[in-house]
C-alpha cells in the first residue's frame, strides 16, 4: 500500500485505503501544504535576484530556472538529505543522523539561503512537536545536535511518524516547487492559470528529480547552479526587497 503511520489500522479497509494509510496521507498533505505556518512565503532563494537581473521575465524564463534549480541545484540536494534522514532515524541510527543534520546544515551557498532553510527546519519541528505527537521523535530531534534544516526536518518527522519515503519525498518537492512558483509569481508578475501552468511543465521534473534524490547517496551530492547561487549571494545586498532571500 502507499502509506503507513505510527498507528496500525484495519488490514483491509473497504475503500482501498486503511486508517493508517488515510493518517499518513492527512499527515504529509498538511504538513506540506503552503498554510503549515514554517514562513516559506516569506523566502525566494534568490528568485528575487534573478527577477531584478532580467534572468527571469515570463513564465516560461521562470520555468527553465525552476526546472534546472530542481534537477541540478538544490532541490536535487534537498531531496538527497530527506531520504538519507528518513533512512537514519528509521533505522533509529543517532551516529548517521548527527552526520547528516551537520552536512545538510553546511551545504547551504549563502547566509540567507541559511536563514531560509533553518528557520523553516527550526519552524517545522517545533510545529510538528507541539501538534502532532509521537514516540521517539524527540530523540531524533536530539541526535542531530544542532541546527536543523528544513528537508532534515521533513525527513525526520516523516520517519518518527512511520510514513513511507517516497511519498514523503514527492510531497517534500511538490511544497518546494510550489513555493519557488509562489514568489516568481508576485515578482515577475504572472496570473493563477501562468503558475499552475508551471507546476504542470514542472510535473516530470519533479518526479524525475524525486527517483534520482531516493537512489543517490550522499556522495552523489552536488550543484551546477552557479546563476542561482549567485542570485542567493547578490539578494543580500540588493536594495528593494519583498523577500528574506
Amino acid at each position: 500500500m502507499l502509506m503507513t503511520a505510527s498507528e496500525p489500522g484495519p488490514a483491509n479497509a473497504p475503500d482501498g485505503m486503511t486508517a493508517d494509510e488515510g493518517a499518513a496521507l492527512y499527515r504529509l498533505m498538511t504538513w506540506l501544504s503552503p498554510a503549515f505556518p514554517v514562513g516559506a512565503f516569506s523566502y525566494s532563494s534568490g528568485i528575487e535576484w534573478a527577477v531584478e537581473a532580467g534572468d527571469i521575465v515570463d513564465a516560461a524564463s521562470l520555468r527553465g530556472w525552476l526546472a534546472a534549480m530542481l534537477a541540478d541545484g538544490s532541490g536535487f540536494c534537498d531531496g538527497v538529505f530527506v531520504a538519507q534522514t528518513h533512512r537514519a532515524a528509521t533505522a533509529n541510527d543517532h551516529g548517521a543522523l548527527h552526520e547528516v543534520a551537520e552536512l545538510a546544515a553546511a551545504f547551504v551557498p549563502s547566509r540567507e539561503r541559511q536563514l531560509e532553510t533553518s528557520t523553516q527546519g527550526r519552524a517545522f519541528i517545533d510545529i510538528a512537536r507541539a501538534a502532532w505527537t509521537c514516540d521517539g521523535l524527540d530523540a531524533l530531534v536530539s541526535a542531530c545536535g544542532g541546527v536543523i534544516v528544513y528537508p532534515v526536518a521533513v525527513g525526520l518527522v516523516s520517519a518518527a511518524h512511520k510514513i513511507p519515503l517516497a511519498p514523503a519525498m514527492h510531497a517534500f518537492l511538490h511544497a518546494v516547487v510550489s513555493n519557488w512558483i509562489s514568489a516568481g509569481a508576485r515578482l515577475v508578475p504572472l496570473g493563477q492559470t501562468d503558475s499552475q501552468r508551471i507546476l504542470a511543465a514542472l510535473e516530470p521534473v519533479v518526479v524525475a528529480t524525486a527517483a534520482r534524490a531516493l537512489h543517490a547517496s550522499l556522495d552523489d551530492l552536488g550543484s551546477a547552479t552557479f546563476r542561482a547561487d549567485l542570485a542567493s549571494l547578490r539578494h543580500e545586498t540588493q536594495y528593494t526587497r519583498l523577500f528574506r532571500s
